[in-house]
C-alpha cells in the first residue's frame, strides 16, 4: 500500500490513525484514573491544610500513600493550592511539556523535514506507547524526569556542559532511579557534571530536610527500606530483574544481587564505549536501560526511559527493529498473564518488557551514530601533502566549518560527521497490587490500576 502523496490523502489518513487510536486506548488499555496523582494530590494537600504528615496520607480505601523523598512532596507544594481536577489539568500540561522537550532533544532538528504530517503519525504513535499511556493516565512524572536527564545528555553532547548535571541532581532528588546517571558521568570521567549533580541533590535533599524535618527522618530512616509501602515484587507490571524472580519465587537476595552486579558490568563496559565514540545519547539510554533493570520495582509506565533507546536504533539505521520493539510495547502483552505468571508461558510472556530491556541493554549499537562523532577544523593548506607536478592530485571538497568541539562530541543532532563521505548524512513508588485480581484487567469496563484491581473511590 502506497502511503498518500496528497495533503487531503494524508490528512484523511491522519484522521482515521487518531480515531483508531482513541479508540483503542478508550477500550484496551487499563484505565489508571490518574491514581498517582491521587496520592500526590492527597498528601500534599493533608500535610498543608490538615496538619497531617507526608508519609501517613493514604488514598481512601486502600493501602497506599506517598513514597517518593521528601523533596519531590516539597517540590509538589503547589498542588496544595488547587483542587484535584485542577491539579490532573495541570499535570497533563506539564507532561505534555515535557514529551515534547524529550523528543526535541531525541529527534533534532530532523523532525522539521517530516513537517505537519510526519509529527501527527508520530503523535499517533506515541500516544500507543503504554509507558506513556500510562504515565499520562496515572498523573506520573516519569517523562518530567526523563526531560531533566535528556537536558543535561544535550548539553554534554554539545559541549556546553557548564550547567550539566543539574538535570540529573534535581531528577535523583525526587526520586533514586536517575542516581544512576551520577554513575554514568563518574564513568565518563566528568568530574564537574558529576560533582554537581551531586551537589544539587544534597541541596535539594538538605533543603527538604529543613521544611520537613520530621518526613525527611522517617523517609531516610523507615519508609525508604520499607518495600510493603510500594508494592508486591511479583505483580506482573513489575518488569525489573527483581519482578522475573520474584514470580518465580526466588527470594534469595544474593540472587538478585548477583543479576543486578552483572547488568551494571555490562552496563558499565557498553556505556564507557558509547562516550569514548562520543554518542551521550546512547550513554543515556543504556544507562536508562540499567536503571530499569536493577530498580527493585520498574512499573511498566517507568519504561519511559527505553524511548531513548529507540530514537539510537532508527538513527543508527535499524528503523524496523525499533518500529517491531516499540509496537510491542504498544500491546499491553505483559497483561495477559495477570492472574498468573507461572509456568514457562508465563516466565516468556509475562516477563517481556523485560526481555526486551535486557536485549536493548546487551545489543543497542554503539559506534554508529554518526551524527555524534567528534569532528574537529582541520585546514586542507596544513594538512594535505603539495600536489606533485608529475601526479596533480585532486582532492574532494570537504567541509570544514565545524567548530571544534570542547568536549569531543560533535552537537548532538548536527548531523556533523566525515564532511567528505558522500553516504553520511545529517524507587520506589506506590504502584504495587496487593489485592485479588480482576477477571478482566484488560477490559476498560472495569476501571482499574496497577496499584488494585479494584479502584479506590474517588
Amino acid at each position: 500500500m502506497r502511503p498518500p502523496r496528497t495533503d487531503g490523502g494524508r490528512l484523511l489518513l491522519v484522521l482515521i490513525l487518531a480515531a483508531a487510536v482513541t479508540t483503542f486506548t478508550a477500550t484496551v488499555p487499563l484505565l489508571r484514573d490518574w491514581f498517582d496523582l491521587r496520592v500526590y494530590h492527597g498528601a500534599v494537600d493533608s500535610w498543608v491544610h490538615r496538619g497531617g504528615r507526608i508519609y501517613d496520607y493514604r488514598v481512601p480505601g486502600t493501602t497506599y500513600g506517598f513514597t517518593y523523598p521528601p523533596f519531590a512532596a516539597v517540590a509538589m507544594l503547589p498542588m496544595a493550592l488547587l483542587g484535584l481536577h485542577a491539579a490532573i489539568a495541570v499535570a497533563l500540561l506539564l507532561n505534555l511539556a515535557a514529551l515534547a522537550v524529550v523528543l526535541g532533544i531525541l529527534a533534532g532538528p530532523a523532525w522539521r523535514r517530516h513537517g505537519w504530517y510526519g509529527c501527527a503519525l508520530g503523535a499517533c504513535a506515541l500516544a500507543l506507547f503504554e509507558p506513556l499511556r500510562d504515565t499520562f493516565s496515572f498523573g506520573q512524572v516519569n517523562v518530567l524526569l526523563l526531560a531533566l536527564v535528556l537536558a543535561d545528555a544535550r548539553l554534554l553532547a554539545t559541549g556546553r556542559d557548564r550547567w550539566a548535571g543539574v538535570g540529573i541532581g534535581l531528577a535523583a532528588a525526587v526520586k533514586l532511579t536517575p542516581a544512576l546517571f551520577i554513575g554514568l558521568l563518574l564513568l565518563a570521567r566528568r568530574w564537574r557534571a558529576a560533582a554537581v549533580a551531586t551537589a544539587v541533590t544534597a541541596a535539594a535533599t538538605v533543603f527538604a530536610a529543613c521544611v520537613a524535618p520530621d518526613a525527611s527522618r522517617f523517609y531516610w530512616t523507615e519508609a525508604m527500606w520499607d518495600t510493603t509501602r510500594v508494592g508486591r515484587l511479583d505483580y506482573v507490571s513489575n518488569q525489573s530483574l527483581q519482578g522475573i524472580l520474584a514470580r518465580l519465587g526466588t527470594t534469595d537476595r544474593a540472587v538478585w544481587a548477583g543479576a543486578v552486579l552483572l547488568v551494571l558490568g555490562v552496563w558499565a563496559i557498553r556505556a564507557r564505549r558509547a562516550v569514548a565514540a562520543g554518542e551521550w545519547t546512547t550513554a543515556f539510554a543504556l544507562t536508562g536501560l540499567t536503571a530499569c533493570l536493577v530498580s527493585p520495582i520498574t512499573w511498566v509506565h517507568h519504561l519511559v526511559w527505553l524511548l531513548p533507546s529507540f530514537a539510537v536504533l532508527v538513527r543508527a539505521g535499524h528503523p524496523r527493529l525499533a518500529g517491531a520493539l516499540y509496537a510491542v510495547l504498544c500491546t499491553s502483552v505483559v497483561w495477559l498473564w495477570f492472574d498468573d505468571a507461572s509456568g514457562v508461558d508465563g516466565f516468556l510472556g509475562g516477563n517481556t518488557y523485560t526481555w526486551i530491556t535486557l536485549g536493548l541493554l546487551v545489543w543497542l549499537p554503539v559506534g554508529q551514530l554518526r551524527a555524534e562523532r567528534p569532528t574537529f577544523v582541520l585546514s586542507a593548506s596544513a594538512t594535505a601533502p603539495a600536489p606533485s607536478p608529475a601526479a596533480p592530485v585532486i582532492a574532494p571538497v570537504c567541509d570544514q566549518s565545524a567548530p571544534l568541539p570542547s568536549t569531543g562530541a560533535a552537537a548532538e543532532g548536527s548531523g556533523a560527521g566525515p564532511a567528505c563521505d558522500p553516504a553520511l548524512g545529517v524507587s520506589r513508588e506506590p504502584t504495587g497490587s496487593t489485592r485479588p485480581s480482576a477477571s478482566n484487567p484488560q477490559s476498560s469496563s472495569s476501571r482499574a490500576s496497577s496499584y488494585t484491581a479494584t479502584p479506590p473511590p474517588a
